[in-house]
């Protein structure tokens, strides 16, 4: 095998996407600074016990593990950042108010996430802690929208769903609760027959509910049918209204509200949502509620939150335009090397011809060059 082969689904990123990539990370990290938010820098990897902590099976298939060759103790190498960001909260800043964190940095998955996905997300994303009323989750809702629109990306259609009406079910009957697993792949799938076959001897309130939650997938509308035909419980009664608070502050985002849509159920405890995007068969940002999390870290805290992988969100924009820059001949002039230092000190690029060598590169563009006349440097366009 050639020694250049990189493993499947990893890839190097060249440099015209590399800055594409990097100018959208920053301009998304500038824009949660002006809502608030501190950036965190979590490690690559950690004892697994910690970094696994609340996350279920689906990110531990996903988790790269090896031995820490001074402890002995097993290490993963971080898949997702957002329970490092809640042992964060929870553990190391320790505060009693509201905080704001967000963060950006490489993951690594075991296998893609879904079709032509990359194993090394390059996750970016934000958290709110402390605040268990539906503000917190519109914030959260409001920063994804206000995200993919620095993208440059006005079409999106937004996906909610709640754990709160699956959870308020089960507790009808205690038949349901055993088979819990297998009833949220089951409704994840929509398989209808499977669903029939496993509830054959649940109580028949709750075996129609289960059978009806695959067809409550539509706009607005099927909240107010979901509240007419699932059972007259306070927790999906709850699930709902906060569900229709979220849509009517959606604003020019398409919103779609699928009750059997339950990827990541495990994981949180109220609302969820995913957003896609034309050209991506994968959702680009998931985020919701997760409360539960910071309790194995010893404090239990309201959390909600999201992310999104930079570089599938970067692929989905233009190629990046060659930048500006001037070309300037190689010398230890001093008043040339002055001007060269004054130029970059106001946000020039200007690149210097090395001595035999001429220059080759896609990311810039010398429109202009340095030529000594009348005896001093100056700017000259080109052509």
């Amino acid at each position: 095998m050639p020694n250049w082969l990189l493993p499947e689904n990893i890839a190097d990123v060249l440099p015209s996407e590399a800055r594409k990539i990097e100018e959208l990370r920053r301009l998304l990290l500038d824009n949660f600074r002006r809502y608030g938010y501190e950036l965190v820098m979590p490690p690559m990897l950690e004892y697994i016990e910690s970094l696994l902590t609340g996350a279920g099976q689906d990110l531990d298939l996903r988790t790269f593990k090896l031995v820490d060759q001074i402890s002995g103790r097993t290490m993963g190498i971080r898949a997702d950042m957002t329970t490092q960001v809640a042992r964060i909260d929870a553990h190391l800043l320790n505060r009693k108010s509201i905080t704001r964190l967000c963060y950006a940095g490489s993951t690594l998955h075991t296998r893609p996430s879904g079709l032509h996905a990359t194993r090394e997300p390059l996750q970016i994303g934000g958290e709110i802690y402390g605040h268990a009323g539906l503000e917190a989750d519109a914030e959260i809702q409001e920063l994804v929208l206000a995200s993919l629109a620095l993208a440059n990306i006005s079409e999106v259609r937004l996906d909610l769903c709640h754990v709160g009406v699956l959870r308020s079910l089960l507790e009808l009957d205690p038949k349901a609760k055993v088979a819990e697993n297998q009833l949220f792949s089951l409704l994840e799938a929509k398989d209808l027959p499977g669903l029939k076959a496993l509830s054959v001897d649940f109580e028949p309130v709750l075996r129609q509910a289960l059978l009806d939650l695959p067809n409550l997938y539509g706009d607005k509308a099927i909240i107010q049918k979901a509240s007419e035909i699932l059972p007259k419980l306070d927790g999906i009664a709850l699930a709902l209204n906060e569900l229709e608070y979220l849509v009517d502050l959606a604003g020019t985002a398409k919103v779609t509200v699928d009750l059997a849509d339950l990827r990541g159920y495990h994981y949180h405890s109220g609302v969820m949502f995913n957003a896609f995007v034309p050209g991506l068969p994968n959702a680009v940002a998931r985020g919701g509620r997760y409360d539960h999390v910071g309790e194995a870290f010893g404090r239990a805290r309201p959390a909600t939150g999201f992310s999104l992988d930079l570089r599938e969100l970067a692929g989905l924009m233009p190629i990046a335009e060659p930048k500006d820059a001037i070309l300037a001949p190689w010398s230890v002039d001093p008043s040339l090397r002055k001007k060269i230092k004054e130029l970059r000190a106001t946000g020039h690029v200007v690149i210097q011809n090395l001595p035999g060598h001429e220059n080759e590169q896609d990311e810039f563009e010398c429109t202009r060059t340095m030529a000594f006349e009348n005896g001093q440097w100056i700017l000259k366009t080109v052509g």
